[in-house]
């Protein structure tokens, strides 16, 4: 891959991407299972705690525990697949610059800067994601307070429930069309923060950069590249719908066939499993793009092929970037 050190298009990242994952097949997809193995572990763990609480037939009065273990579960996903995104980051680097690479140093390379990774990964997720976040939790509380208690795991409790009063119905169509459009407003920020930041991963791997150095390199190299770098994500989005609507055939089926019913446990954790493949075959793509942009900016702005010839020829230091097997 050394000798192709040059600006590329958006047609040749992406060619450039599906040619990685074509020869690299066994090693993206063997670093990607050990993640995706992880995730479905924090799933099953939270289907656990749903049959703890008594799923489907959760009381009313245990919901505030099923929205906090729902949110345990999605911060465990959000870190654990933060990991990965570093992993599939020094893993294309080495093959990127000529380096060997294999699943065990990928492995052993994310565990010694694990704790940069995570407090990186945090720090983004904060700036980007925390209004849509907050907007959502606003729109829940409105929705609860008209709707019937335990509406949210058995819908037939609205054909019980006590006439509601029509003051709050009214105050609550209110908070509704003031906050659909503030929620609107906070998914165009989360997604141009997130193109911001998109290469901080990539910078803090490759250059053993602190978390908040790596955003600052993000913010200067990413700027000129959200476009490309949004196509990249719109590929990758598109790709993983159309996988899960095939694995997903069969519990879509159930769902209509038994219309207002939530899925056993058991569907939900054959689900999970089939998210497992999911996220397999899909967690390197988007991953091995942004590091591609990540050389494609940095050569574009910084002239790192002419710097990586002349470290080659022995003529300036050695990037930061550690071999393989090092920590």
């Amino acid at each position: 891959m050394n000798n192709q050190l040059r600006p590329m298009a958006l047609g040749e990242i992406l060619d450039r991407t599906a040619e990685l994952y074509r020869h690299h097949f066994l090693l993206f997809a063997g670093v990607s299972a050990i993640f995706a193995g992880v995730i479905l572990l924090v799933e099953i763990l939270h289907l656990g705690s749903l049959a703890l609480l008594g799923y489907p037939h959760i009381p009313a009065h245990l919901e505030w525990a099923y929205a906090v273990s729902l949110v345990v579960q999605m911060l465990a996903v959000l870190l654990v697949a933060g990991l990965s995104v570093a992993a599939f980051n020094r893993v294309v680097a080495w093959i990127y610059l000529g380096e060997r690479a294999t699943v065990s140093d990928a492995i052993k390379s994310i565990f010694s800067r694990m704790r940069r990774y995570l407090w990186l990964m945090t720090i983004i997720a904060f700036r980007a994601w925390s209004p849509l976040v907050v907007l959502y939790v606003a729109l829940f509380a409105i929705l609860f307070t008209v709707l019937p208690a335990g509406f949210l795991f058995n819908p037939q409790a609205a054909q019980h429930a006590p006439p509601a009063n029509p003051s709050a119905f009214l105050a609550a169509g209110i908070g509704m069309l003031i906050l659909i459009p503030l929620l609107l407003a906070a998914l165009v920020y989360a997604v141009l923060m997130s193109l911001r930041y998109s290469l901080a991963m990539a910078a803090c791997v490759v250059e053993n950069l602190t978390a908040s150095e790596a955003i600052r390199r993000s913010i200067a190299l990413a700027k000129g590249a959200w476009g490309r770098i949004f196509v990249l994500g719109l590929l990758v989005t598109a790709i993983e719908y159309l996988l899960t609507m095939i694995f997903g055939f069969p519990f879509l089926f159930y769902t209509f066939k038994h219309l207002g019913k939530p899925l056993p446990l058991s569907l939900l954790a054959s689900q999970q499993f089939f998210s497992f493949l999911t996220t397999t075959l899909i967690g390197p793509i988007y991953s091995t793009g942004l590091t591609l942009f990540y050389y494609d900016q940095r050569i574009r702005k910084e002239g790192f092929d002419i710097e990586w010839m002349m470290q080659a020829a022995g003529l300036a230091p050695q990037p930061e970037l550690p071999a393989p097997g090092q920590s």
